[in-house]
């Protein structure tokens, strides 16, 4: 008997597996029988107490249903219905009437088990497994839900780590040979045997490598290698770029030999490595790399004859560093590398002096490139020609102590943000001389204790007291100038009259109803300064209200013709962020402390360049709501005091007469009486609030308590004397001043159908409707100005790339030789597609808000990240 063939077999084969299939499908389709009969004489025995009728189903050629209602309908009249697919068994319970539109719930559920059951998928021991749980909209049960997950996966992780640091034999990843070294920079593959270590990390000085010789992870520095499953030492030479030829010989005799150590610090910390040397062995020249090697490979040298040598991506993350967080100090940056430097199995420390030193350098050549680029860091766009607010404010927090790091190094960024001591005291002495000061007193201070010359730091150990800073309503800063008497008002005038250069509608100040009679009585004087005149004077908004009504109509901002939203405040905000630093600069040199306020000043700026489309889009698009909000308010009012817009125009003139009527003789002791009371009452209101948002220890709560007690005996004393001078139906309650709503007896109708308080609500909000409106002016000539900045500025540097052959252009250029105006022409092109970015931007910002399109300008990233749904932690 011949053997069967392979075909013969897979033949057979088939043959019982449709005899097995038909067999298992003949069982199953007589169990469904047997059950769907039962089923129906249950059915029938069970009285029933409406009859259903039968339903009909339509099918296509393939044994599709077709069904004659839409998709909706069908949701909605048969819920319960189930999908069928085709086959056999299928078509056979289709022929029947539809079981589902008559069969109770837990007939169907049980029809269900019975199907799996007959599949051999038991469930009875099986639970259904919970469907995942939907992520809560509460922020404290998402942080608990996570903490739990995080806490039964601890173990698992715990197991991991410890796993992770197994340091037995493994294999080369490069020719299989048993591994020595493990480099945690060449993923995936970090396993090497000695020599394969040395001839690829002999170009990869600044990988991280471990050991696993020891039977653990020992970190190993460059400068050490694996020989013979021991340690030894090499020599590695610091990566650089190196010349083909250094003379005439033919290539082959070149030589790389190790030349001097030097320290490298890195974002890792210090390297103790070589500089390469070449030789040509025939005619015995030598190259060196010297500080145009080191700046061309992106290092830059500590000194000239340099033994340290700093990456340039240190630098660079060290001033970002400081940008997010100014109060870092430098020694703190240095031992976070010196920490690294361990980590990873090296030695030695990092000079803090040397660091800082060559971090300015560094700084100072990059702002010679970008002034070659004719970058100008302390003019806004948004306000070149001309501008409409400047505000001016001292920040005492600034002063530096006289015995801190003492040095006759004059400052790298001199004159550039912060005006020169000599020229600003010459200036003051012209001033004083020209109005016959008197140190101490008169108009320079008086009882305003922060402009006070002779102030308690004066005769301690302070040497600058503070800066004066004068930034635009944008937040940009303009000019700073350091203080050595107190906040005395020649510091500010000093800065007005410095941005006089330019158009400037407002000046802003905290104090400018006392300032601006100064400056009145000094161009009396002075006739050279009668011009700063010209700008109307601005009380920043939150001071104002520390003032009396009448006051405040005068001087605040919120009541100026043109002055739109302009808080005056805006000096505040950046005083916020300089406050930081001051933790620093106050221990600085004074050419320390002014290079390192300077680059803080000019990066801030950067910033607000850079954010400045979306910043004017959102301006925009806020006044365009408020506007709105605005005129309902308005409108809801009007018809609450069923009055005219006539009328309502009358009462706005009626608070301006009477807040710029000057006070008879006969009044005027009533007058002033009835101003401090309103000042008294908006201080001690204003510093109740904020007693415990402004500190965080006791005393400095206990030191505003007292301040409060002390102005409260002042008004009680003060509302005695008003009641003495009115009638007694005018006389007030000390309890009931202090209320959220009081309501002055002055502010009530005498005569008059509608009383002071009614007409200054008025008052207040159709203000604030010119305000807004004004606003949308402004900001739409401020997106002008922009968009017209940002393209002289392409304009700009498309003519300097077209005229680089220009004696003019080269004079400007620092006598650059061949290769360096290569460089420069390269540099103008990046900038020119920077702006052209930019530009980009700001079109498409200005559109969406000027078409009426609601933009989100807080986010700037697309899609949601699920990791960062619990970064409110504040870490």
């Amino acid at each position: 008997m011949s053997e069967p063939n392979d075909s013969d077999v897979d033949q057979v084969l088939k043959e019982l597996d449709e005899l097995v299939g038909h067999s298992k499908l003949n069982y199953e389709l007589q169990n469904l029988e047997g059950f769907i009969n039962k089923m129906q004489g249950e059915q029938e025995a069970t009285p029933s107490t409406s009859h259903q009728p039968v339903q009909w189903l339509k099918r296509d050629s393939d044994g599709n249903v077709v069904y004659d209602k839409p998709r909706s309908s069908r949701n909605k009249t048969a819920s319960h219905r189930y999908s069928r697919k085709t086959g056999a068994h299928t078509r056979m319970l289709d022929s029947s009437v539809e079981i589902t539109n008559y069969c109770p719930h837990n007939t169907v559920e049980t029809f269900l088990e019975e199907l799996n059951h007959s599949q051999g998928d038991d469930l009875d021991d099986q639970e259904t497994a919970p469907a995942p749980p939907r992520a809560s909209s509460d922020w404290s049960t998402r942080k608990s839900l996570l903490s739990d997950m995080w806490e039964k996966e601890r173990p698992c992780l715990v197991n991991t780590m410890v796993a992770q640091q197994n340091a037995t034999t493994q294999i080369c990843q490069q020719c299989g040979s048993p591994a020595a070294v493990r480099c945690r920079d060449c993923r995936p593959q970090p396993f090497f045997c000695a020599d394969c270590d040395v001839s690829i990390h002999r170009n990869h000085v600044f990988h991280n490598r471990d050991a696993t010789i020891a039977g653990f992870f020992q970190p190993l520095p460059p400068t050490t290698c694996v020989v013979e499953r021991a340690l030894s030492q090499c020599v590695c030479i610091l990566p650089l770029e190196m010349p083909e030829k250094i003379c005439s010989c033919a290539t082959g005799s070149l030589s790389v030999n190790t030349g001097k150590v030097v320290a490298v610090v890195t974002m890792n910390g210090r390297y103790d490595l070589s500089m390469p040397e070449m030789k040509c062995e025939a005619c015995k020249a030598t190259w060196s790399a010297g500080v145009d090697d080191l700046v061309r490979n992106d290092y830059w040298p500590a000194t000239l004859h340099f033994s340290t040598v700093y990456a340039t991506d240190v630098f660079c993350s060290y001033e970002e560093l400081k940008m997010a967080a100014p109060g870092l100090s430098c020694q703190a940056f240095l031992r976070m590398l010196d920490q690294r430097t361990v980590r990873f199995g090296r030695t030695g420390k990092i000079t803090a002096d040397s660091f800082r030193k060559s971090f300015l350098e560094w700084e100072a050549v990059r702002f010679e490139v970008e002034k070659i680029c004719r970058e100008d860091y302390f003019v806004c766009p948004a306000c070149t020609p001309d501008m409409l607010a400047v505000s001016v404010d001292g920040n005492r927090k600034h002063y530096r102590f006289k015995n801190a790091a003492r040095s006759e190094e004059q400052a790298l960024f001199k004159d550039i943000f912060i005006a020169k001591d000599d020229e600003v005291e010459r200036f003051v002495d012209y001033i004083h001389s020209t109005t016959n000061h008197v140190s101490g007193r008169g108009v320079c201070g008086g009882e305003w204790s922060a402009a006070r010359e002779t102030s308690s730091r004066s005769s301690s150990k302070i040497d600058e007291e503070g800066l004066e800073l004068a930034v635009c309503r944008h937040g940009v800063f303009l000019g700073a100038l350091n203080m050595f008497r107190g906040e005395i008002f020649a510091y500010p005038l000093y800065l007005q009259n410095k941005l006089a250069n330019k158009p400037i509608s407002f000046f802003a100040m905290d104090v400018t109803c006392k300032y601006w009679p100064y400056l009145n009585k000094v161009a009396k004087s002075c006739p050279e300064l009668q011009h700063l005149l010209g700008m109307k004077p601005f009380l920043s908004v939150f001071h104002a209200k520390a003032h009396d009504f009448k006051c405040e109509v005068k001087w605040s901002g919120a009541y100026q013709q043109g002055a739109g939203l302009t808080l005056g405040e805006e000096v505040e905000q950046c005083n916020a962020f300089l406050s930081r630093i001051a933790v620093t600069t106050k221990h600085m040199s004074k050419a320390g402390r002014t290079d390192m306020l300077t680059l803080m000043a000019m990066r801030w700026n950067q910033q607000k360049f850079k954010n400045l489309a979306s910043s004017l889009a959102c301006r925009y698009q806020k006044a365009t709501k408020r506007l709105e909000s605005q005129c309902l308010d308005l409108e809801s009012m009007r018809t609450q005091l069923a009055v005219t817009q006539v009328e309502v125009e009358g009462w706005v003139t009626d608070i301006k007469e009477w807040a710029e009527a000057t006070t008879s003789q006969q009044n005027a002791d009533l007058d002033a009486v009835t101003s401090r009371m309103e000042v008294l009452v908006a201080s001690i209101k204003r510093r109740s609030q904020r007693l415990y948002k402004d500190t965080d220890g006791s005393k400095g709560r206990a030191r505003i308590r007292r301040k409060i007690r002390e102005e409260k005996a002042i008004l009680s004393s003060v509302v005695e004397k008003y009641n003495s001078m009115v009638p007694d139906t005018e006389r007030i309650v000390f309890d009931n001043i202090l209320s959220d709503e009081t309501v002055w007896p002055w502010q009530l109708s005498h005569g008059d159908t509608v009383d002071l308080k009614t007409k200054r609500k008025a008052f207040d909000v159709v203000m604030a409707i010119r305000r807004l409106e004004e606003e949308k002016k402004i900001v739409l000539s401020e997106m002008a100005k922009h968009w017209k900045s940002l393209s002289t500025r392409a304009d700009t540097l498309k003519e300097m790339s077209c005229q680089l052959s220009s004696e003019a252009l080269k004079s400007e250029l620092w006598a650059l030789n061949e290769e360096g105006v290569k460089g420069f022409l390269s540099l103008t092109l990046r900038k020119k597609q920077e702006v052209t970015r930019m530009m980009k931007h700001a079109r498409d910002c200005y559109a969406q808000v000027l078409t009426g399109t609601s933009v989100d300008f807080q986010n700037d990233w697309d899609g949601y990240d699920s990791d960062s749904e619990l970064s409110d932690d504040g870490f």
